[in-house]
């Protein structure tokens, strides 16, 4: 049986990718911070596979949490066979007034984290020459977003990482692939207005949102043996925006 390690699952797109995980076969620990009702809902609807999933509290803003989930998922499973570096939160402010501090969480949550929880899983996944890392970005890593540069400068240091660590991983037959998403309907997008949430759509070609389940598809699909040959990849989804 395999096992996945879903960082964020209280979110829209990490609970699509925990339930896309459980439902078919793999132990699934998906962890949460403050989305306790969130995870709970998730438990609820994945009370047919209860068997399956498994909710760890982690605040990533302390990065120690990396050790002690990868201490949980080693000592319960063994082995972590796929991870998913989807943690994430958002910073909406110019750089001229973000403070250290600031910079200092969401770089910890979106990149620091990530880091380590990478490097903790490869040393088990090295030695049994496989197994899959996948981080989310954001199209906002490729593009840049105006009063987003903390959130951009971390999400940019997940495709460096993603490219570096493909490279370092390779020999020992494991693939890291980095999916970026565009604008896509989840409650950390709900903080823009009607109007500019209209435009974001009119900027992105295919001229709708996104939703979470195609990027968990995708996300499913590099994970799967059929993309065993695929690594180092920052793949966007997002409906053209970045054209």
């Amino acid at each position: 049986m395999k096992t996945a390690l879903i960082t964020g699952a209280s979110g829209a797109i990490g609970a699509a990718l925990a339930r896309k995980f459980a439902e078919n076969g793999y132990f699934t620990i998906g962890t949460f911070n403050t989305g306790e009702k969130r995870i709970e809902a998730l438990k609820e609807s994945l009370k047919e596979y209860k068997d399956f999933f498994f909710a760890v509290h982690a605040d990533f803003k302390d990065v120690s949490a990396a050790e002690k989930v990868m201490d949980y998922a080693e000592k319960n499973f063994g082995h972590v066979d796929v991870l998913v570096n989807n943690a994430g939160t958002g910073l909406y402010k110019l750089a001229s007034e973000t403070t250290e501090a600031e910079l200092r969480e969401v770089m910890s949550v979106n990149f620091s984290s990530a880091y380590m929880l990478s490097a903790r899983a490869l040393k088990k996944m090295s030695e049994r020459k496989k197994g899959k890392i996948i981080f989310v970005s954001s199209v906002w890593g490729i593009a840049g977003a105006c009063m987003e540069s903390a959130y951009s400068a971390s999400k940019a240091a997940l495709t460096g990482l993603t490219k570096s660590l493909a490279k370092e991983a390779g020999p020992s037959g494991i693939t890291v692939n980095c999916v970026c998403p565009g604008v896509v309907d989840t409650p950390m997008n709900a903080r823009f207005s009607d109007e500019e949430m209209r435009e974001l759509i009119d900027r992105t070609p295919l001229g709708r949102l996104g939703n979470a389940e195609e990027i968990s598809e995708l996300i499913f699909f590099l994970a799967s043996d059929k993309a065993d040959f695929i690594t180092g990849q920052i793949i966007t989804a997002d409906g053209g925006f970045a054209l």
